[in-house]
């Protein structure tokens, strides 16, 4: 294992050294995706599965599952209590908590999973101090909360980002929009879109040779780094959202508290005092793009108490009917849908139509 590190370690002093202009981009594409290639033996090594460790991963239960990210004694552990109602154990002293830590909140119907995770520290990418395990819990996680101290925020949230891009989750980002397609002769066709100011043929080339990878087509959409074509090739990147929760705000100012408001995907809350909750829990539902759909047995009202809760990308009706059960769209007729989805209350629709917000649904089945 020390190989790779001092092998990554080789390679981004050299890329500190290097020189950013024209005729180093090719040089610097290179190592970055000889730098990418190493971290990922790093995550998945390629020996035979090795005996299972402690259990970390936890079952995944609810309609989505959020993690809590952060140094040793942010107050990721007070929060989780005093959000879930679950203890999990609370000390003046780093490191209280040594496992995965689940807890579970209901909101607007929902059900959500809450991670508290042990906390990660400088290196956590590399495998020291229990963080591969913690950042793979993360990259299961459908939104990720860093939670970081007020008194200290930004050097902590530069070095957490840096140790969760270097496990291949993307925060906050959308996936790149490139092409890229494997093929069996013809060489590499690069398309550009748009004006590059990075990527140029030769430097695409040199960095797929990295990868020995010589026939292929490529498509850049927008004004691409390397590092995206990268991510692309690699093709285990996670695109999560993030919120970072700056923590204790009891101890600041209100002044230093208007300017904490203005960065963006911000939430400042007091875990020990419970303070702003409300905003956190509606930013979480926010970021979380959840949807609910109400259902309606026939000749009864609508059940608004347990809704099905679907996620903004899944909104026909043949997903509503999966999440409630497999068999019930091989035996679907049509369903009836109330609600700002469609024109008349109620409207008779198939299994393509998109579901909105708060709709109410009852399905009829074949006899």
């Amino acid at each position: 294992m020390s190989t790779i590190l001092e092998k990554i370690a080789a390679i981004e002093s050299e890329m500190a050294r290097t020189q950013k202009n024209k005729a180093t981009a090719g040089h610097l594409g290179l190592l970055k995706a000889r730098l990418a290639k190493l971290r990922r033996e790093l995550i998945t090594p390629k020996g035979g599965g090795g005996g299972t460790g402690e259990g970390f991963d936890v079952a995944k239960t609810g309609d989505a599952r959020i993690g809590f990210v952060g140094f040793p004694s942010v107050g990721k552990s007070t929060l989780l209590s005093n959000l879930a109602g679950v203890y999990s154990e609370v000390a003046a002293y780093e490191f209280t908590t040594l496992t995965t830590v689940p807890g579970c909140i209901k909101y607007k119907g929902a059900k959500i999973q809450l991670l508290d995770l042990p906390g990660i520290i400088e290196g956590a990418k590399d495998g020291k101090g229990r963080g591969r395990q913690v950042i793979a819990v993360a990259r299961t996680c459908s939104l990720i909360f860093i939670v970081l101290d007020v008194l200290k925020p930004l050097q902590h949230k530069k070095l957490i980002e840096h140790e969760l891009e270097g496990f291949g989750l993307r925060l906050n980002k959308n996936p790149p929009n490139i092409v890229f397609r494997k093929k069996d002769k013809g060489g590499i066709n690069l398309q550009c879109m748009v004006q590059q100011s990075e990527l140029d043929l030769d430097t695409v080339k040199t960095i797929l040779s990295e990868y020995r990878i010589h026939n292929a087509d490529i498509t850049l959409r927008y004004d691409a780094t390397s590092d995206d074509l990268i991510d692309v090739i690699e093709g285990n990147r996670i695109y999560v959202p993030c919120i970072y929760l700056l923590n204790k705000i009891d101890q600041i100012s209100i002044e230093e508290l208007d300017i904490i408001y203005k960065i963006p995907h911000c939430v400042p809350i007091s875990a020990h005092h419970k303070w702003n909750f409300d905003d956190l829990l509606e930013r979480m539902w926010q970021y979380l793009q959840l949807v609910r759909i109400y259902t309606k047995p026939k000749g009864q009202l609508p059940d608004y108490e347990a809704p099905v809760v679907l996620h903004s990308e899944r909104l026909s009706i043949e997903d509503f009917c999966n999440k409630l059960h497999r068999t019930i769209a091989k035996e679907f007729k049509y369903a009836l849908v109330w609600g700002s989805s469609v024109k008349h209350q109620p409207q008779k629709v198939g299994k393509e139509h998109v579901l909105n917000d708060e709709d109410v649904v009852q399905i009829v089945k074949k006899v």
